[in-house]
């Protein structure tokens, strides 16, 4: 892959520095008894390893200017999407530590970070940065609001509830109109989320494409799409309800007018993830979305191979 190219593998950065401990972000959701106590519980490891440059468990802390070499994130995949938004456009490694129910995204437990810190500081890991979505809305030219997202952006109904009209443009032609309950344009991280939920397909995480998802649409033949990252995509409500709202990431970003432009494109800022060995994106679709079936143990090996 090219240099800067998203979906990259790298090694960690910190490492070739003789002498130098990483500067580290701990971060978490600092409400949540059990995100206390592992803090409270693995701080001695993090400090003994590596320099806590600033540690946030309130989510209140601007991070897109703080210089650290990585970022540990205790929670879950909700404390993650908050540590993106926060970093904004100054993204760090992530190390995700999973204390929630599914923790795709914080794929290691605290056992297991007890085990791996030492290596990671050590630099025995790979960087893999995955591609963000820029949502931008539009009134009459104008730019309303803006907000970076990781998983994705979703046009959504809201009450009184009923069936929406949503354009779609592709690069600026119209590609179709939905008639749904809401339509979602997620990035392959996301295609775990709320997309597949809504019956979206399952992207690897470094693909370079985005998926166009319709909940609950109203004709039988309508399926999701996917399409490249590198294309522009503008949806448009034309009779929204009082609550008819665009959301990023979970979080509300404004209501929509009759004729707003919701634009989504690809972000410049990427996400890196910092991957330890044995954690495998199809082993952790396995045991996270508990796909169903089983893999045989039997050897299965071409003969003469």
């Amino acid at each position: 892959m090219h240099e800067g190219e998203p979906g990259r593998s790298t090694d960690a950065p910190w490492i070739g520095r003789p002498g130098a401990r990483p500067g580290v972000l701990l971060l978490g959701g600092g409400d949540r008894p059990l995100v206390r106590a592992a803090t409270k519980r693995l701080q001695p490891l993090i400090t003994h390893h590596a320099d806590i440059v600033l540690a946030d468990l309130e989510g209140r802390e601007d991070l897109s200017r703080v210089k650290a070499d990585f970022a540990v994130v205790l929670g879950g995949d909700g404390s993650i999407l908050r540590a993106a938004n926060q970093m904004g456009t100054g993204q760090v490694p992530v190390l995700g530590v999973n204390l929630g129910k599914l923790g795709f995204l914080a794929d290691l437990s605290p056992n297991e970070l007890e085990q791996v810190f030492p290596s990671v500081c050590a630099g025995d890991c790979r960087i893999v940065e995955h591609l963000m979505l820029n949502c931008r809305v539009l009134r009459g030219g104008r730019l309303l609001h803006e907000r970076l997202g990781l998983n994705e952006a979703a046009v959504l109904g809201g009450p009184p509830y009923s069936m929406l009209d949503i354009d779609l443009y592709v690069d600026g032609e119209l590609a179709t109109t939905y008639g749904c309950d809401g339509l979602i344009v997620s990035t392959p991280v996301g295609s775990t989320a709320h997309s597949l939920s809504a019956g979206g397909p399952i992207l690897r995480k470094d693909l370079q494409a985005l998926v166009i998802s319709p909940i609950s649409p109203h004709t039988l033949t309508v399926r999701p799409v996917v399409d490249s990252a590198d294309r522009s995509y503008e949806l448009v409500v034309h009779e929204p309800s009082e609550a008819t709202s665009v959301v990023v990431d979970g979080r509300v970003l404004c209501k929509l007018a009759p004729q707003d432009r919701v634009c989504v494109q690809r972000a410049a800022p990427k996400f890196k993830l910092v991957e330890v060995s044995g954690h495998s994106y199809y082993r952790t679709l396995r045991e996270k979305l508990g796909w169903g079936g089983r893999i045989k143990t039997t050897d299965r090996r071409v003969p003469g191979v």
